[in-house]
């Protein structure tokens, strides 16, 4: 966004200031979180996604040239409809298939690269609809931070100018993003977590649920998500012994 950014930019991709400004202002949006990103930015540009899965599948290669059990797993983050996954999965198998045909390697079998693709369950809607992405996935990461942004429509970055008022007046019993709201935003997770599973029932494959949020360092939270299922939580480095000995 800085013009001394845009000037180097322009330099080292052989372009004007102006093509690049020009670019920017296209580029830019009212309200990024609900705008172009995730797998919606795949989708529009699918050689991004290729370069990302082309570097971590190659590097997955290289470290078990040197003995490393690297086991990578790919989350493609905010989606919200079947079709949208479906799509992702088929250029991300494309992908995958490429890079070890051109390095040698097996897909599957003894000694054979793996990989899980799964996704980020983050918009309520993919929290409902999640028997038919379940169809399409191997593994559901809930991204409570989001999900409760989406949920009660409450922006995390602009809810300290009100969320003070809030507990003080009995609104809110604390802050959602704490500590996980299980009514609501509990209720959509136990429910895709629900959905997924008997999906993966029917057609008999493994599927794997955890969480990726600073809920996951939370011990009320870590409570709620052993009581619906979920097999693992991640959370910032600073919180994992909380997390550890809440799980414990």
């Amino acid at each position: 966004h800085e013009e001394a950014q845009q000037r180097e930019l322009a330099k080292e991709m052989g372009l004007s200031l102006e093509q690049v400004q020009r670019r920017v202002k296209q580029l830019h949006e009212a309200n990024p979180m609900l705008g172009h990103r995730g797998c919606r930015l795949s989708i529009t540009y699918p050689e991004i996604l290729r370069m990302q899965l082309r570097a971590i599948v190659e590097a997955a290669i290289d470290c078990r040239a040197k003995n490393i059990d690297a086991r990578p797993e790919i989350m493609h983050p905010l989606v919200g409809t079947k079709k949208e996954l479906a799509l992702l999965r088929k250029w991300t198998e494309e992908t995958i298939a490429q890079v070890c045909s051109e390095r040698g390697v097996k897909m599957s079998g003894k000694n054979g690269l793996e990989i899980p693709i799964g996704t980020m369950i983050e918009i309520p809607r993919a929290a409902v609809t999640a028997d038919e992405i379940g169809e399409c996935a191997d593994f559901f990461s809930f991204g409570t931070n989001d999900l409760t942004q989406m949920t009660f429509g409450y922006s995390r970055d602009d809810i300290g100018s009100f969320l003070p008022a809030y507990l003080e007046k009995g609104m809110l019993e604390k802050d959602p993003f704490q500590s996980i709201d299980t009514v609501g935003v509990g209720g959509l997770v136990g429910m895709a977590c629900e959905k997924g599973r008997a999906v993966a029932k029917s057609q008999k494959k493994a599927f794997k649920l955890g969480v990726c949020g600073e809920h996951g360092g939370d011990p009320a939270s870590v409570g709620f998500f052993h009581h619906v299922g979920v097999d693992y939580v991640s959370c910032s480095p600073f919180r994992v012994p909380i997390a550890r000995l809440a799980a414990a």
